[in-house]
Order: C-alpha cells, then sequence, then structure tokens
C-alpha cells in the first residue's frame, strides 16, 4: 500500500538552502556526500553499486527478469519526488510488481532540502527522486546520485540524458491563451508581438520562472540583438504583464479570464484545462504555435545510498517504459517519443541548465530586474 508522507518543510527555508547548494562547487564534497564513506551511508553506497553495475552492464530480457528478482527480494522502495502524476505511476509499478511503494511529495525545493538534510545527518530515507532539472544538478553536484545506464536511456531525447539523471518527461512552456479574451485574429504571431501597446494588461508572467527566462534571453541575444535590445524588449512585455506565482494558480487565472495570455505556459496545464472544458488553448486556429517553445527535462535517479537500489533501477525502467503512456495520458511530453511527437517540427529550445547551476544569482538578479521594472513602468 502507497504511503503519501505530508510535506513539512517551508518555502523559505527550502529556497535558502538551495541557493547555498547552488553556491558550491561541482566538485565540492559536503558533509552529506562525505558521509557516505563512513558507517551506514559508506555500507549502503557499496552495497548500491553492487547492484547498480550488476544490472547497468545487462540488457533485453536478461536485465529485466535479474532486476525484477532483485527488486522484488527487496520488497520496498522510498520514492521522493515533486511530480504531480506520481499516483498514477506508483498505483501502475505497485499492480506490476510485488513491491511496497512509499512516496513523499513536495515542490522540487522542499524534496532538495530533505535528501540533503537527511543525507547530512547520516539518515536514507530515499532509494529514488523524481524533479526537476536544477534540483537533480545540485544533487548530481553534490555526489549523491548514481547513474542509471541501459538501453532505455539510450532512447530518451537528447536533451534528457543528463550527467547523473535521466529524464522522464519535459515541461514545455508554451504562450497559452483564453480563447473568450483573445479572438483567432489577434493571437500573437511571435513572442515579441507581446510588447506590443494593444497587450496591456493583458498578459500574464510568472514570478519563478527564471530557467524559461534564461532560455528565451539567451535566444533573443544569439538571434543578433544587443544585451541592451533583449532587457529593452522583456521589459515592455513585463510592463505589459500580471506577476503571478505558480503555474498552478497562473493556469487557473487563465481559465477565468483574469488575464488574456501567459507568455510560459506549461503546456500540460493549458492541455489538463481544455480537456475539461476551459477555454483556453496554445495551438493558433491556423498554423503553428508561437515559437521557440522551451523545453526543460524533469527527471529520475538513483540514490547513491539507495537501500533498495534494484527497486529504484526498477522503478526507473518502469518509467521509461509503461510510464511513459501514463505521462501522456496525463498530457505530459515523455522523454522517450511515443507516436506522433508533440514538438516535431517546432522550434524548441532548452534551458541553459549549466549555466543557472553555476551563477544562479545572475539570472535570478536579472529576472527580478526586468519584472521590477516592468512593473514600475505601469
Amino acid at each position: 500500500m502507497r504511503q503519501l508522507l505530508p510535506l513539512r518543510t517551508s518555502v523559505a527555508a527550502a529556497t535558502a538552502l538551495l541557493l547555498a547548494a547552488c553556491g558550491s562547487s561541482p566538485t565540492a564534497s559536503t558533509g552529506a556526500a562525505a558521509a557516505g564513506s563512513n558507517g551506514a551511508a559508506g555500507e549502503a553506497a557499496t552495497r548500491a553499486k553492487e547492484v547498480y553495475d550488476r544490472v547497468n552492464g545487462l540488457t533485453g530480457e536478461q536485465r529485466r527478469e535479474t532486476l525484477k528478482e532483485l527488486a522484488e527480494k527487496e520488497g520496498k522502495l522510498s520514492i521522493y519526488t515533486s511530480n504531480t502524476d506520481m499516483d498514477k505511476l506508483v498505483e501502475g509499478f505497485e499492480d506490476a510488481y510485488d513491491i511496497e511503494v512509499s512516496v513523499y511529495r513536495g515542490n522540487s525545493e522542499s524534496v532538495l532540502q530533505r535528501i540533503l538534510q537527511e543525507q547530512k545527518a547520516g539518515y536514507l530515507g530515499n532509494d529514488f527522486v523524481d524533479t526537476n532539472a536544477g534540483e537533480l544538478n545540485i544533487l548530481n553536484a553534490e555526489g549523491q546520485l548514481f547513474p542509471y545506464e541501459g538501453e532505455l536511456r539510450d532512447k530518451v531525447r537528447e536533451e534528457g540524458r543528463a550527467r547523473g539523471w535521466t529524464a522522464s518527461r519535459f515541461n514545455v512552456f508554451v504562450v497559452g491563451w483564453n480563447t473568450d479574451k483573445v479572438k483567432d485574429s489577434e493571437v500573437p504571431r511571435t513572442f515579441e508581438d507581446l510588447a506590443g501597446p494593444q497587450w496591456k494588461g493583458r498578459v500574464s508572467m510568472e514570478v519563478g520562472d527564471v530557467d524559461w527566462f534564461a532560455a528565451m534571453y539567451k535566444y533573443h541575444l544569439d538571434q543578433g540583438g544587443s544585451e541592451a535590445e533583449v532587457r529593452d524588449l522583456f521589459t515592455r512585455i513585463a510592463a505589459n504583464s500580471k506577476v503571478a506565482k505558480g503555474h498552478t494558480t497562473q493556469g487557473e487565472l487563465l481559465s477565468a479570464g483574469q488575464f488574456g495570455i501567459t507568455v510560459s505556459s506549461y503546456s500540460h496545464t493549458v492541455d489538463k484545462a481544455a480537456d475539461k472544458g476551459a477555454p483556453v488553448t496554445w495551438h493558433p486556429a491556423s498554423g503553428p504555435p508561437i515559437q521557440p517553445i522551451v523545453v526543460r527535462p524533469n527527471g529520475v535517479a538513483l540514490m547513491r545510498t539507495a537501500t533498495n537500489p534494484a527497486a529504484a533501477m526498477l522503478f526507473v525502467d518502469w518509467e521509461l517504459t509503461e510510464g511513459q503512456k501514463i505521462l501522456a495520458d496525463a498530457f505530459r511530453i515523455g522523454s522517450i517519443p511515443q507516436g506522433e511527437d508533440p514538438l516535431a517540427g517546432l522550434r524548441v529550445i532548452s534551458v541553459p541548465e549549466q549555466e543557472l547551476l553555476d551563477d544562479p544569482k545572475k539570472w535570478d538578479t536579472l529576472y527580478a530586474d526586468i519584472l521590477r521594472s516592468g512593473q514600475e513602468i505601469k
């Protein structure tokens, strides 16, 4: 039986720890990582490595049967996740295998904070983590993850084969709009159109979308814009915008018509709302969606100190096979293309993950300054 553990960390504390972790060197050894060489953590890491190395070297039916046997012998799996679709994934996994799964779910910062704090204290709380790219990059830099290898990883889109972890799905940032508030004839053809005076007070930006912003800012620089020109573009769009906090809240406000258009909605947020009858879309009546489209991988990873390493590996295999169908049913864009690729033929750009990891303060400050400047212009 699945157990849902309560979210019991504060966002402020999580954010503080996140920034502290981001500031460390990718090769630095924290107290948590260092603890892995001694005591229970060291023993767990040694045992887990034996399983990981053994299974990573297997393929096909031999891998499946070996992994199933080892995982069901362990019989348990502890997952920490920020994935709001995890319930259905776990239900399918527990139906397929004789393994009891416990799940702690919080926002991505809370998941990161919990893991780092537990590891520092020598408490081996989770075997597997499913969360955002930024937090996974930090965990890998802190030495908490073990590489997952195999035929399934090789099928993942190139943008999702990260160091230390593997994408299971992509958050796809799109320009979405309320069809009651934005007529077909008004739908912008380009992102730049949203800086026009006709969009005053009709646009929404999300306060935490630094990753989307970094990708779009760099894209416009790469297209030949100067720093001053690109900053001016984003400031003018911000001046037209109402600032929302959280994609779920922003999606609800878009559906309710509190504003006409969003610059960086998640495609699955818009698609889920449309499926329930809300007057929202990110597809024009004719022609392609507004481009470029920013993609950010969300992924899965094996904990280096997992006490149930085979079960963790089996869940990765599950999420990259049967789990892809479950994610597609939830309007997610999976990391392994299934049938018709919703991104085929579109101009897709990736979040500059390494830059965000190396210098998060730069991008946080720049985005905050632009939002503030835009609001001051009103």
